[in-house]
């Protein structure tokens, strides 16, 4: 007990001398050896000892209940189960022990299991009250394993049996809908659909399952039943968006006019974003754009939306703004940043006070390649307490590898007394984590990337560990829907993007050092000096935490710090690379990008079954990805290497692989070079395809083949600028980022550099990356300071241009 106490205050390693002891003085100790192990997170051994206190103790609820908890944590269900069963056995009255005996068998997929024993419960039970909340779960609960179990028509019947005693009326409304529509009774389905519409009318998908109950034949009656429904909900907007995803010609116009109008009148700032996804169909882009330059040229001109419009109908001065607001993301959307410039700044000479057009202004910019991030500083100067306009404002400075003015910004809205950055990583803040990850990256400071990519991680493994408090609480509060939901997304939690994008980018880093360490990087005395700086600033502000970290929890379990400089110089960064790998392999099985990244990690790592079992599984996702086609051309070299690679391999390997060539090619003896010329030609007009292409045709062929490669970039930058290329700026930096670095094709000498450069400020003249020396150096040492004002008519002078 001792040493039990002991290991709470933090005193560990007396409490694990101290527990030792005892245990040689008693074997019925091993429960308290079990609770030391847990406590490290070591479950393996707190699993083994428990078992071994119950062979003394084979009754005892706490040990028995301890063990339940780490098996439902381990997802070790049958063992779980048979727990759970003592459990019952010795504590048959409780509540928790039937609903916990039951959940052993739903969690193992026994449905009719799992139904028994809760009917069997509910025979003794009854509602405590008219509105008994745990009675109404465990209804809802047993309908929802009705539901898995196939059971419809008994799921139905006993919501009709209990209807009563269920307080989620929404949830039951669902359900029925859904189980009348399975059983096909569509007008009662119908009916409860048009209940809940009338509940909440802008629910997206409740429009959607009505379609699917009326089954419209087209167009024409899908639009009879919107027009019931703003019949019904005169002030909803979703009746009147939805029709604009189908209707097409004359009445597509007519619908626009009527919901954009209205729209602008109430000054949805929005707007664009809720009709967005119309600009994927062709021709719906130039309707919306001729309609709302007609709106503006109106409005300028006597107030009203259209010239022929009664003077009565005549619109507020904010509605011009809107417009404006509205034409600028518009023309930003479609790669043209000077006109959307232009209109933003007239919105902002019309109404200098408004946060969203500064907010709009620089993250037009910032889409055009300019991180100056001006535009936001004065949009958050605008409103000091607009957290998110503060956070946007940090997240491009980030993107800008301007690390110490975003650390003060954040600052604004964190812990006084705390470094930001480390307050945010506290509070398990993700997207500043994988943006600080990549911008590092960019920056060459390969160990502070690292750091922030393993930090993302931990903090995912914290969330499966944090499940560990609910395993008794779900069960005594009986919110057992909520927490079969718990499980089973922490069973697929490390599919979130926040890990798959922090796991690629630290995969990739240490892919990077594998190839080349950092001791042959050690010339590169920038980034030496610039890590150095910033682990000087971290451990000099690192003592404001002190009194932080001498009040936390003593016992709570503390993972190894990170060191930068140890991470980018690891002995084994693929073995550090697998650790991020394998989440993505088993738990993103329709990535074609995860199948890609165990393609290059187990080419790195000589893996040549593993390689295959990563081409087979991407080329059934996606056989047309350029990256998969990149993975395809190098397995194919090792595979045309008959005296190298090939020859090194056992024999049954090598027949196995031979036998998958045709599948992967469509021929077992076709060359690399000519597949990747193939893919080239038919690359023609797609410039990321085309990228990918010309950096295996160097690999193939080596520094000769450099002036044709830049030949036919620059040949594409050519064609892509009459294909709509201004849309793709970021495959366009990324290119001439590897282009200079010479990861693309090599050493690149300045003059090739300098004409591909000003081909790229021609196409992305706003984008600072393409900027030349001078202006690069006049632009860093301009510092633009806005004084909004109000000026009359429609001129403007962008000060930037």
């Amino acid at each position: 007990m001792k040493g039990l106490i002991l290991s709470y205050m933090g005193k560990k390693d007396e409490a694990w001398e101290l527990v030792k002891r005892g245990l040689k003085n008693n074997l019925k100790s091993w429960h308290v050896f079990g609770l030391l192990q847990r406590a490290e997170r070591k479950y393996d051994e707190a699993m083994k000892a428990y078992k071994c206190a119950l062979r003394f103790e084979s009754d005892n609820m706490q040990i028995l209940r301890d063990l339940s908890l780490l098996q439902v944590q381990m997802r070790i269900l049958d063992g779980y189960r048979d727990t759970r069963y003592q459990l019952l056995l010795l504590r048959p009255q409780q509540k928790a022990s039937w609903i916990g005996y039951a959940m052993s068998f739903h969690l193992l997929g026994d449905y009719d299991g799992t139904l028994a024993i809760l009917k069997e419960y509910c025979k003794t039970q009854k509602p405590s009250s008219q509105y008994d909340y745990e009675h109404s779960e465990l209804l809802l609960y047993m309908v929802s394993v009705m539901l898995e179990a196939g059971q419809q028509q008994a799921a139905l019947d006993f919501l009709n049996e209990h209807d009563a005693n269920i307080m989620d009326r929404t949830y039951t409304k669902e359900v029925r809908a859904r189980l009348c529509s399975e059983l096909g009774r569509l007008s009662e389905s119908e009916t409860v659909m048009r209940e809940l519409i009338s509940v909440n009318p802008e629910n997206r998908a409740y429009y959607a399952q009505l379609e699917e109950l009326l089954k419209p034949s087209g167009p024409v009656e899908r639009m009879a039943i919107y027009a019931d429904l703003r019949k019904t909900h005169p002030r909803a907007a979703m009746p009147r968006r939805l029709p604009l995803d189908f209707l097409t010609g004359d009445e597509f116009v007519k619908e626009l006019d009527n919901y954009l109008r209205q729209s602008f009148h109430k000054g949805v700032p929005q707007l664009f974003r809720l009709v967005e996804g119309l600009y994927d169909q062709p021709g719906k882009a130039d309707v919306a754009l001729r309609l709302v330059e007609g709106y503006r040229s109106s409005l300028a001109d006597c107030g009203r939306f259209g010239e022929s419009d009664p003077a009565s109908s005549a619109e507020p001065p904010s509605t011009l703004v809107w417009v404006w607001y509205y034409l600028a993301q518009h023309y930003s959307k479609l790669g043209r940043p000077a006109e959307a410039l232009r209109v933003i700044d007239l919105a902002i000479e019309h109404t200098p006070t408004l946060t969203e057009l500064y907010s709009l202004k620089g993250q037009i910019y910032k889409d055009a390649g300019d991180m100056s991030c001006e535009y936001l500083k004065e949009a958050q100067s605008l409103d000091t307490a607009d957290r998110y306009v503060n956070s946007v404002c940090a997240r491009y400075l980030i993107q800008a590898g301007r690390m110490e003015e975003a650390e003060q910004f954040l600052g604004r809205f964190t812990r006084e007394g705390t470094i930001a950055g480390e307050h945010l990583a506290d509070m398990q803040c993700m997207w500043y984590l994988t943006e600080c990850a990549a911008s590092y990256k960019r920056l060459g400071q390969y160990g502070q990337a690292l750091k922030k990519c393993h930090e993302v991680e931990r903090h995912f493994n914290e969330m499966v560990e944090d499940q560990f408090d609910f395993h008794s609480y779900c069960l005594r509060k009986m919110t057992l829907r909520a927490y079969v939901s718990m499980l089973r997304l922490e069973d697929k939690l490390k599919a979130h993007p926040y890990y798959f994008t922090a796991a690629r980018l630290a995969i990739d880093t240490y892919l990077m050092l594998h190839r080349r360490p950092l001791d042959a990087l050690a010339d590169d005395s920038e980034r030496q000096k610039a890590e150095q700086e910033q682990a000087a600033r971290l451990a000099a502000r690192k003592a404001h935490n002190k009194e932080h970290d001498a009040d936390s929890d003593a016992n709570a379990f503390k993972e190894e710090a990170l060191d930068p400089e140890k991470l980018a110089r690891t002995d084994k960064p693929l073995d550090q690379a697998v650790t991020f790998l394998r989440p993505l392999l088993n738990l993103c099985p329709d990535s074609v990008e995860a199948q890609c990244l165990g393609f290059d990690v187990y080419r790195a790592r000589q893996r040549p079954l593993l390689m295959l079992r990563c081409l087979l599984k991407a080329k059934s996702i996606d056989a047309s990805h350029p990256w998969l086609h990149a993975c395809l051309v190098r397995f194919l070299a090792m595979t045309a290497d008959q005296q190298g690679a090939m020859a090194a391999m056992e024999p049954p390997v090598r027949a196995l692989i031979v036998q998958h060539l045709p599948s992967l090619f469509g021929s077992a003896s076709v060359a690399p070079k000519a597949f990747n010329d193939a893919f080239l030609a038919k690359s023609a007009g797609n410039f990321v395809n085309t990228c990918w292409g010309l950096r295996l045709k160097y690999e193939l062929e080596g520094s000769t083949s450099q002036s044709a490669c830049l030949a036919a970039l620059t040949a594409a930058l050519s064609a892509g600028s009459a294909a709509g290329i201004e849309r793709q700026l970021e495959a366009c930096s990324n290119a001439y980022i590897e282009l200079r670095s010479g990861d693309l094709f090599g050493t690149v000498d300045a003059d090739n550099l300098n004409r591909l450069r000003t081909q790229l400020h021609d196409l992305f003249p706003y984008a600072r990356e393409f900027f030349s020396p001078t202006d690069a150096a006049a632009a860093a040492a301009a510092v633009v300071k806005i004084q909004p004002q109000v000026l009359n008519g429609e001129t403007s002078n962008n000060g930037d241009e």
